[in-house]
């Protein structure tokens, strides 16, 4: 029998072996890209030690691509990689033997005292309770209802509410679980076809990593140095341009191939009218009435357009609520009311996310709150919201002790895999940066012949490929902080550069083998023939290529979109626009006027280049 010593033994053994292949196939490939490509200056180094020394940067750098290919955990890869090759620096001389010293302020001071990193707890259990509290299945449901006759109705109902749940939630996983549970049993109901179904809920989800408040672009912002507000602010166009090219392509595909995409039978509507009708007309003229509000409450007041946006969304929620609270009070006291029941309905169930929206993306946009700040308050508004939904539902499985055990459980797991992955990046980096291997990552980079479009071209693919086996997270603290030095050498916007990012890792949501989007429908999708609950017919189950097909379209849309960023950069450079711009020439001026007045020297003080010998 194998005791747990054996087994360690044997973990400790594949550990090893994994380096020392990964490490054997790093220098392989260094060696014959120098023989293929003249690289003059390691053939002269003497000996085998020399060009081992000279080429230590993309030996390690390769190593780890190797290592974390064939399976090993990132946290473990990233630390082991930064170690050993750290240990190799000091008995060939490259470092001192205090060289690890400098790990624990790099570890403490960049991980653990990092502000900015505590908005990912806030956010994810935000995110969580809203998931168990219901809010996903009314939202779905009600909105199913409004588009329920439309041919594509549903997935018109999938996308938006996956927009809402993304803004509100910022978890992929909660809105893909939410939705494959809730919606997926529904169309497979009324006929729509299973790759199309499995298809938009998928890509609906991942839209949680590139709207705001995602965690993506907090992590992002973290390690491009830039602010996570003008990060969601710059986000947020390409954000709702993927909303609108997910709704065209169901468009296009109920256009074409209309049997696909049923509408629901008349039998599948609810929210009648005593006379019959839908109460539509109603919905679109409060509606109309809101949208107007919402523009003249904040047109002229020099806001950017993220701002804009959500401060017209709150004042339109607003005056809809307090017109759909005035009707239903008017019908308690009088059984008269002058809204239809699905505009009432639909104002009711939209207008605590959007609500929530403000107080994370509102207050982070005007400069009230930090991002960390907005997510503790939206952390308290999902569990005041979840409270007064158990209220007004009289229903206890809205909130209850078990929900927050979960939520906290499933937080603390993904800050714990969040923060381990983090510490194996600082001890990679120390390593690596001791090798100078961000200089090799941006000669390499900048090298790329068409300058900026070069660079961005290579980075791109670079990602794209790498997203096949590595998580966005792993992207995010191996790849993205070589970048930089590199971006900025090319002048290139940090900001815009993240955006363009973050949309191409969404894409590693979505292809196999490892799209954890594509895993989580998995868990949720029937495996094998069942009885539909309400028809009581034998339904066929979701086959997982049916999964794999429904969602490649969607990655093609995704990297549309990395095209249209880079093309337009103003969909993301809008960010400034609510910035106060200095005036270089005007402060050059100022200064040129100040220096005669400054023109003074005092005896016995010489403040030339110290001599550091």
């Amino acid at each position: 029998m194998e005791t747990r010593g054996m087994r360690k033994k044997t973990t400790l053994g594949r550990g090893l072996f994994g380096w020392v292949v990964s490490t054997a196939l790093a220098m392989a490939m260094v060696f014959v890209w120098g023989l293929l490509f003249g690289s003059a200056e390691a053939a002269t180094e003497p000996g085998f030690t020399g060009w081992f020394i000279h080429n230590m940067a993309p030996i390690m750098f390769g190593s780890l691509i190797i290592v974390l290919l064939m399976g090993y955990p990132a946290a473990f890869s990233l630390a082991a990689n930064g170690l050993i090759f750290g240990f190799i620096g000091m008995e060939l001389g490259l470092f001192t033997p205090n060289f690890f010293n400098a790990l624990p302020n790099r570890s403490y001071g960049g991980v653990m005292t990092n502000e900015v990193l505590l908005a990912v707890p806030f956010f994810t259990f935000m995110g969580m309770i809203l998931e168990r509290s219901g809010m996903a299945e009314d939202l779905l449901d009600t909105l199913g209802q409004v588009f329920g006759s439309v041919r594509g109705g549903l997935a018109y109902a999938v996308i938006f509410v996956g927009a809402l749940l993304a803004a509100t939630t910022g978890v992929v996983a909660a809105s893909v679980i939410s939705m494959g549970l809730i919606s997926l049993p529904i169309m497979l109901r009324y006929g729509y076809d299973r790759r199309v179904a499995s298809g938009v809920i998928a890509a609906s989800g991942t839209l949680a990593q590139i709207i705001p408040p995602s965690l993506v672009l907090i992590v992002m912002a973290d390690q491009l140095g830039r602010s996570v507000g003008d990060m969601y602010a710059g986000a947020f166009l390409p954000a709702m341009c993927l909303v609108g090219f997910y709704t065209l392509f169901i468009f296009f595909v109920s256009m074409f191939r209309p049997a696909m995409l049923p509408g629901l039978p008349p039998e599948a509507i609810g929210f009648r009218e005593p006379d019959g009708g839908r109460g539509l007309r109603s919905l679109g003229i409060l509606y109309a009435l809101a949208a107007a509000v919402g523009w003249m409450a904040t047109s002229g007041r020099g806001l950017s357009i993220a701002d804009h946006v959500i401060l017209g969304l709150l004042a339109a929620m607003v005056f809809a609520s307090v017109v759909a609270l005035a009707n239903w009070l008017l019908e308690k006291a009088t059984g008269k009311r002058f809204l239809s029941a699905i505009a009432q309905r639909v104002t009711f169930v939209m207008a605590p996310p959007l609500f929530l929206i403000f107080l994370v993306l509102g207050t982070i946009f005007l400069g009230v709150a930090t991002p960390t700040e907005g997510g503790a308050m939206g952390a308290m508004g999902a569990l005041l919201l979840a409270g007064l939904k158990r209220l007004a539902d009289r229903n206890p499985r809205r909130l209850n002790y078990e929900i927050v055990r979960q939520a906290l459980y499933s937080t603390a797991k993904l800050s714990a895999f969040v923060m381990f992955i983090l510490i194996g990046a600082r001890v990679f980096s120390l390593t690596f940066y001791g090798v100078n291997g961000h200089h090799w990552v941006e000669e390499l980079l900048t090298s790329v012949p068409g300058g900026v479009v070069g660079f961005l071209i290579v980075v791109n693919l670079m990602i794209f490929f790498l997203a096949f086996f590595l998580d966005y997270f792993e992207l995010a603290f191996i790849i993205v902080p070589l970048l930089v030095p590199a971006a900025n050498a090319l002048g290139i916007d940090l900001i815009w550069l993240g955006v363009i990012l973050s949309v191409n890792m969404q894409t590693s949501f979505l292809h196999p083998p490892f799209g954890f989007a594509l895993f989580f429908l998995r868990s949720v999708a029937p495996k094998k023939e069942y009885t539909d609950r309400v028809t009581g017919k034998r339904m066929a189950p979701v086959t997982t290529p049916q999964i794999l097909w429904g969602a490649a379209p969607y990655v093609l849309i995704q990297l549309v979109m990395v095209a249209i960023i880079c093309i337009f950069p103003g969909l993301v450079m809008h960010y400034k626009s609510g910035q106060t711009q200095l005036d270089e020439a005007a402060m050059q001026q100022q200064l040129d006027n100040l220096a005669p007045s400054m023109d003074f020297e005092m005896p016995g003080l010489d403040f030339g280049t110290p001599n550091l010998d």
